[in-house]
Formats: structure tokens, C-alpha cells, sequence
């Protein structure tokens, strides 16, 4: 299977708010009448990525918007209820990548490498959105819906392992597999960075190389030990 090559390297942030409106292609500038909400949530990530959760602020979005300090307000309670809906289109768009490279890879035992692949990538492209999907979400009861609902990269990995021969009905095991999965993508995203392991990187040809080796060393699905 052939792989697109995947740079991992983030666009030097922009500071000013001026600076960063003015690169925007003209339909993605702040406040089209009728579309605040997503013009907010647009800003907001531009702040987190450019400067941090720290700056993030519904005056700071208002700002970066182009709209009226109290505007915001109208969507959003408070920076809690904002945070939430940055993350929320952090999580549909993981689970977009997921579904794109369980499409590309019909054979189970090598998607639910793939998935993984697509989660790192993800996490490494958007690290401070990445880090606000998980502070959303790590003292609710439950994941949120968009995290865990019908086309999520949950329920992908889910599908992925049953395709891959799981039997759906012994739900201990899916859960545990599930999790074994998830965790082990999100821990080599925490230590894909590491210096330690740039001559690895080098030798087997990139970072995206590294990462679907590792991930094929796990052996989720090596041997085909959940076949029926």
C-alpha cells in the first residue's frame, strides 16, 4: 500500500491578530452576518494554536472576529462553553481523518494501523487543539457524543476490530481492545517528538514511517487473534 508522504511541521504562528485576519482567504475572514458562531470558534482556534488556551478569551475571540466585545456572548456563556465548541470541531475532525484512512485500507489488520497513523498525524498538526479535546472531556462521565457517537473515530475502531473478526457480543473485550487501541496511538503522539528518536525517523524515512512502525509493532490485530 502506498502512503502520501505527511509533513508534521506547523506554520510559524502569527502573533497580531491584524496579521492573521489577513491571511484568511476572503470567505474564512471574521464575521460573515448569519455565521457568527462559526466565526468565533474560527478565531478561537487561531488564538489556541498561535498563543495558547492561556490567551483564549471571549473578549480575545470578539477581537480576532472583528465583532463587538459583547458579541460573543450571544453563543457562548462563558471561555467554558467556547473551549468546548473548539473542541467539538477538534473531535468531528479527528474522526473525519479516521474515517478517510479506514476508506483507503480495506484489509482490517492493516486499517486499524492506519487509523492510528491518522490519529498521530492529527495530534501532531493541532497540538494545542488536540490538548483542549482531551482537558474537555477528561472529567465528564462520558465522552462527548461527537467523541464517541455513530461516526466517530471511536465507533470506527470499533467497526475496524469487528471487520477484523471481534465478536461484537463479548463487549469486555471490544472495550478493552478499543481502549488498548486508542492509547496506544495517543501515547506515541505524546512521544513522536521525542530528539531521542530522530536517527529512527531517519533511517526508516520520516516521522510518519516511525509512527506506523511502531504502531505495527503493538500488533493490535497481529495474527488475526480475534478471528472467528
Amino acid at each position: 500500500m502506498s502512503q502520501t508522504a505527511v509533513s508534521f511541521q506547523r506554520a510559524t504562528p502569527q502573533s497580531a491578530t491584524g496579521a492573521r485576519q489577513a491571511a484568511l482567504p476572503q470567505d474564512e475572514r471574521p464575521y460573515h452576518h448569519g455565521d457568527l458562531s462559526r466565526a468565533l470558534v474560527a478565531a478561537g482556534r487561531r488564538i489556541l494554536e498561535a498563543e495558547g488556551p492561556d490567551a483564549l478569551s471571549l473578549r480575545a475571540v470578539a477581537r480576532e472576529a472583528g465583532v463587538s466585545p459583547a458579541a460573543p456572548y450571544h453563543h457562548f456563556k462563558d471561555k467554558g462553553e467556547l473551549l468546548a465548541a473548539v473542541a467539538a470541531e477538534g473531535w468531528n475532525e479527528l474522526s473525519a481523518a479516521i474515517a478517510a484512512a479506514r476508506a483507503r485500507e480495506p484489509d482490517p489488520a492493516l486499517a486499524i494501523t492506519e487509523i492510528g497513523v491518522a490519529y498521530v498525524v492529527f495530534a501532531r498538526r493541532n497540538p494545542a487543539l488536540y490538548r483542549i479535546m482531551y482537558r474537555s472531556a477528561c472529567d465528564r462521565e462520558t465522552m462527548p457524543d461527537h467523541a464517541k457517537g455513530g461516526d466517530s473515530g471511536w465507533a470506527h475502531v470499533a467497526e475496524t476490530l469487528v471487520a477484523g473478526g471481534m465478536d461484537p457480543t463479548d463487549v469486555q473485550e471490544m472495550m478493552l481492545t478499543q481502549i488498548a487501541s486508542w492509547c496506544t496511538a495517543h501515547g506515541v503522539a505524546e512521544m513522536a517528538g521525542f530528539k531521542e528518536f530522530e536517527p529512527l525517523k531517519d533511517a526508516l524515512g520520516g516521522e510518519e514511517a516511525f509512527v506506523r512502525a511502531v504502531l505495527r509493532h503493538v500488533g493490535i490485530m497481529s495474527g488475526r487473534r480475534y478471528a472467528r
